[in-house]
């Protein structure tokens, strides 16, 4: 049975109301997580302060064979929205409102798929996933759960996603010696100038990797994102500081591309990594290739239409890391994500729900599961 669509427009217009926007991470254990709760009387249902603005709320009925899991908290709106990002608007076949794509529209279907069909479920709920720190996921892992699979929802067409890069930050610190700039030190001594050179050396070390292929992607994905130093057009700069970050295949070294792009700073600079996202799915490159195998053998099982592997990271990755076996499935297009009037059509919404409800339903599929 596919939950109602004015249901899952219903529980979709109450979580877009909630400003759960990260940064500022000003997210707490009441407001949306209350209103959740609410939805799924007939559940256990356990809320979980990680701090900063992590909260996560785990939910089971029964016992289920696999793990939902879809993060709450959103992206900041821009001034360039036509209306309030905080009220649902539906226009035609499209659902506006902040989060509506990315990703709770999934969150309202698995709510109203819940609610219509009786059966085992489990739904983990979180709000860190978009600041880069994910306190909810580790702190689950962390618990005898007993999960071997999970269904984590992002943005992808309403297709299994097998595959996807990792995610990489780094905070790249650069020292020179303050002077003035006529001098000819002014070309080896200013900060900024060893930044700028070692900028035109990692380019190139990214785009040597144009040739690596795993899974339909190719190449390396890399960028400076934010350049800072110096005091003025006559003083060398006695400092700079670059931001970058790269998202390499399955089948990269992590390592081994740090310290590539480590070994190209000039000696006495600080290289930070202020963040690591595994590749999905993740571990060496054979091991990855087995998880990937029993990934798909998964989606096929739940009679998930299998799609191509995506440029962007997801949490999916963390549960692969564990052991699990993860797929990444969700309605709206990630075109739509992060975007001014960002949208969800009715159709992905209904083919989701009608999804889960299937899944929920299952138990033939479930039991099978088991196995």
């Amino acid at each position: 049975m596919t939950p109602p669509l004015d249901e899952v427009l219903r529980h979709l217009a109450a979580l877009v109301s909630f400003d759960t926007r990260n940064p500022p991470r000003a997210i707490g254990t009441g407001g949306i997580f209350d209103y959740i709760r609410a939805q799924l009387p007939d559940f256990l249902v356990t809320v979980t302060d990680h701090g900063a603005g992590a909260v996560s709320l785990f939910a089971r009925r029964g016992d289920p064979a696999l793990l939902f899991n879809v993060h709450l908290d959103t992206v900041p709106d821009s001034p360039a929205w036509s209306g309030d990002p905080h009220v649902l608007r539906v226009q035609g076949d499209r659902a506006i409102g902040l989060g509506a794509c990315d990703i709770k529209g999934a969150a309202a279907a698995l709510i109203a798929a819940a609610r219509a069909v009786p059966g085992d479920a489990a739904f983990l709920f979180s709000s860190d996933e978009e600041a880069n720190d994910p306190r909810c996921i580790a702190a689950f892992l962390a618990t005898a759960h007993g999960f071997r699979r999970v269904l984590v929802a992002e943005p992808t067409g309403c297709e299994a996603v097998l595959a996807h890069r990792g995610i990489a930050a780094v905070q790249l610190r650069f020292h020179g010696e303050a002077g003035h700039a006529s001098g000819a030190q002014a070309l080896t001594a200013s900060a900024v100038h060893k930044a700028m050179r070692w900028g035109v050396e990692a380019l190139a070390l990214a785009e040597g990797e144009a040739q690596q292929r795993f899974g339909g992607l190719t190449g390396l994905r890399f960028n400076i994102g934010r350049v800072e130093g110096g005091i003025k057009a006559n003083v060398i700069a006695p400092a700079a500081e670059v931001r970058f970050g790269f998202r390499p295949l399955p089948s990269h070294d992590v390592e081994q591309l740090h310290a590539r792009f480590a070994a190209l700073a000039p000696e006495g600079s600080d290289y930070a990594v202020t963040f690591h996202g595994p590749s999905l799915p993740a571990g060496e490159a054979s091991a990855a290739e087995e998880r990937r195998l029993a990934a798909r053998e998964f989606a096929e099982g739940l009679g998930l239409p299998i799609g191509n592997a995506v440029d962007f990271w997801t949490e999916a990755s963390l549960f692969s890391a564990a052991g699990l076996d993860a797929v990444v499935y969700g309605p709206g297009h990630i075109a739509q994500a992060h975007t001014a009037d960002e949208f969800v059509s009715i159709d992905q919404l209904r083919t989701y729900a009608g999804a889960v409800a299937r899944v929920i339903g299952g138990e033939a599929l479930a039991t099978d599961l088991r196995e």
